[in-house]
């Protein structure tokens, strides 16, 4: 740390303490050239998780936005909540770690479709509409119908 008065830059830590919200230490520094003391504040450079929306906009993440959308989704549905928490956090983590800090909105919500696909049919379909901008009905129907033949397909397994 450069001394502001003389422009020296070795110095030694003569009291460091953290500050009342805990997101900084404030440091009391003496100058080794002139021995004058001077106070220096140490903080996080955060940098936020981003995701890239549809349309190359970034915006940071928000997992608050991500439990909205399901909590729209599964409206009136026997969901429990600890199923919408846990597919938020997964989210959540998905965009955490990655090298580069952002992630696509088109694997989000791909995520989240599949995870609702297994969930509950009705939500997956409330989220699909929504997400995946049905233009009409034939768009949406053909959604419904692809869920149905899934279903029968599985039903005959059994």
């Amino acid at each position: 740390m450069k001394c502001p008065f003389c422009g020296f830059i070795e110095d030694k830590v003569v009291d460091s303490r953290e500050s009342r919200e805990g997101d900084s230490i404030r440091r009391r520094r003496e100058c080794l050239k002139c021995e004058r003391r001077f106070t220096s504040y140490e903080r996080i450079d955060e940098i936020p998780y981003m995701v890239v929306k549809k349309d190359g906009r970034r915006e940071p993440f928000d997992r608050n936005k991500v439990m909205a959308g399901l909590l729209r989704a599964c409206e009136k549905r026997p969901v429990p909540s600890a199923k919408l928490d846990s597919i938020v956090n997964s989210i959540e983590k998905y965009v955490q770690e990655s090298s580069e800090r952002e992630r696509p909105t088109s694997k989000v919500g791909e995520m989240i479709m599949r995870r609702l696909k297994e969930l509950d049919k009705v939500a997956y379909v409330r989220f699909a509409s929504v997400y995946l901008e049905f233009e009409d009905v034939s768009e949406f129907m053909h959604e419904l119908k692809h869920l149905v033949r899934a279903r029968n397909a599985a039903a005959r397994k059994t």
